[in-house]
């Protein structure tokens, strides 16, 4: 069975979901801890540095929050400029573009404003690693905007 419309419901579940989940793993890859170690840092943005000794149902939460997360930044692009990208064969430069934002945002307001009151503190490599997967999670949710909302 085929759409008959495009869906912004879809585009926001699909590209919040999995760029979110594929973070997760992209951090893991970055980080050198288990995805179980960062969903425990997600966690600690809200309780505390108390998360990290916390087991599943503070990695649990790590997941909520990244989920959540992932939507609201999802929502914001597709609200905003979907049914453009959705328009256009310049869908992957919206997405970098806002893999950009993301990035900036994230590192110097979210994660500064957090629990855990982290600065970001960046070697050449992690800045690299981290510019790139905001980049890739920028791109992943143009590619579902585009998917749902093209005509």
């Amino acid at each position: 069975m085929t759409r008959s419309r495009p869906s912004l419901l879809a585009a926001i579940l699909w590209g919040g979901l999995v760029a979110g989940t594929l973070d997760i793993g992209a951090a893991s890859l970055i980080s050198g801890y288990s995805p179980v170690v960062i969903l425990k840092y997600i966690a600690a943005g809200l309780l505390g540095k108390g998360a990290l000794a916390g087991g599943p149902t503070e990695a649990a939460l790590g997941m909520l929050l990244q989920w959540a997360m992932s939507l609201i930044i999802a929502a914001v692009f597709v609200l905003l400029v979907g049914r453009r990208v959705a328009a256009t064969r310049q869908w992957p430069v919206w997405g970098v573009a806002y893999g950009v934002v993301i990035f900036a945002v994230m590192n110097y307001v979210v994660v500064p404003l957090s629990a855990l009151h982290k600065v970001p503190h960046f070697s050449v490599f992690s800045f690299v690693a981290n510019l790139a997967a905001m980049l890739l999670f920028g791109w992943i949710i143009a590619l579902f905007a585009r998917r749902e909302l093209a005509a």
